[in-house]
């Protein structure tokens, strides 16, 4: 009973869909190790935090001693995945995938065991692919249907546009499906919007085999808007960043999204979060970030992560930059920096708790200043006090 309750919660957790059906997956499980796999195209010389979704399933499966394999598509990445790209995407050369991919094996270890009693696998599907033949691409995608491969979302919208489709662009989930069927899989594992991709390799894997291959998309770490979550200036969270710089990434999220990314990127319990995300959404993306970047870096780089974080953006530390001349009273000294720049508008200010000199608040007008004070006029002034 306790297997398939641990069965249970790996096809559920995170889980948009499994296809043809969770319950024959399940029965499989129960029946027997599995064989199954995610690609993980190299278009950038790091994993991300999409990948990093990924990932966390196929440790699941792992713990629960199926057959995980980390399968790198330095031969697909040179085609370039067409997937919501309403653009051609720029092809990869050999060089410059394989440069990519050569930090993965360190990133994907943070997540994956590659050297326990189930070592996960990682592979390369230039091993296979290589060596297809004109004459094997023509068998193989005489299974498939020109309106299957057209009825893509991101097709229509490029004909409606009247932007160009490659014919490669059609080649990419036949390349992705034929890795499910060399590899004899039972399944295969993506993000859901890599539906397509991996259907094609259910359909050929049935005409090819007449082997049935399980499905099973991810969910989506996206917004209220449909846009993808993780993004800092421009940039994904990469897994080789800095605990810090991940930290404060993970704290960028909307608060919208922190019960699903506890979901999707920790291994903690379900159980009561969402009331408590409700009741403390700032104290919950603490602990969010906290465990993402514990789980990564170790509990140590977390604390200190956290320490950064609550001095530079929640306390707002300081820069004490500006050269503050020093008058013959307090009232003097910050009087060019108060909103009417005169000495009674400083006197009003001082007396009202509004300066600090060296973190303690000062409310006599007449305070004579010293060189080298700390001195914090309003909310928005910081600086130093030297001599005229």
């Amino acid at each position: 009973m306790e297997k398939v309750i641990e069965i249970n919660d790996v096809l559920t957790r995170g889980v948009q869909q499994v296809l043809p059906n969770k319950k024959g997956l399940s029965e499989i499980m129960c029946d027997r190790r599995i064989k199954l796999y995610q690609g993980f195209d190299p278009s950038a010389p790091s994993l991300h935090l999409g990948n990093f979704v990924g990932l966390m399933k196929l440790r699941q499966f792992q713990k629960l001693g199926h057959e995980v394999i980390f399968l790198v598509g330095d031969f697909t990445g040179m085609i370039g995945d067409p997937t919501d790209k309403l653009a051609t995407r720029k092809k990869l050369t050999r060089d410059q995938v394989l440069e990519n991919a050569k930090a993965w094996y360190k990133q994907a270890g943070k997540v994956l065991d590659f050297k326990g009693k189930n070592p996960a696998k990682i592979i390369f599907n230039s091993e296979w692919s290589d060596k297809v033949t004109f004459k094997d691409i023509i068998e193989i995608t005489s299974n498939l249907t020109v309106q299957q491969m057209i009825e893509r979302d991101m097709f229509q919208e490029r004909l409606k546009q009247n932007e160009p489709i490659y014919l490669h662009e059609f080649l990419y989930p036949v390349a992705q499906g034929y890795d499910s069927v060399f590899m004899d899989v039972d399944l295969e594992i993506g993000g859901n919007d890599q539906l397509f991709n991996m259907m094609v390799g259910r359909t050929l894997m049935k005409a090819i085999k007449n082997k049935e291959k399980f499905v099973l998309t991810t969910k989506l770490l996206v917004d209220k808007e449909g846009k993808k979550v993780g993004k800092t200036t421009g940039n994904a969270l990469f897994l080789d960043s800095n605990p810090t710089d991940f930290y404060a990434g993970i704290m960028s999220f909307p608060d919208e999204v922190i019960l699903l990314s506890f979901e999707l990127l920790t291994e903690i319990s379900m159980n009561g979060l969402e009331q408590k995300i409700k009741n403390d959404p700032m104290g919950e993306k603490k602990h969010l970030a906290f465990e993402i970047v514990s789980f990564l870096w170790g509990e140590s780089a977390a604390n200190e992560a956290q320490k950064k974080f609550e001095k530079t953006f929640q306390e707002r530390a300081p820069e004490f930059k500006t050269e503050i001349l020093i008058g013959k009273s307090l009232s003097e000294t910050i009087s060019p920096y108060t909103a009417l720049g005169s000495i009674s508008d400083a006197k009003r200010l001082i007396q009202q708790g509004g300066v600090e000199i060296n973190g303690k608040k000062v409310l006599d007008p007449n305070y004579k200043s010293k060189v080298g004070e700390k001195v914090k006029i309003g909310k928005k002034t910081f600086g130093i006090t030297v001599n005229k």
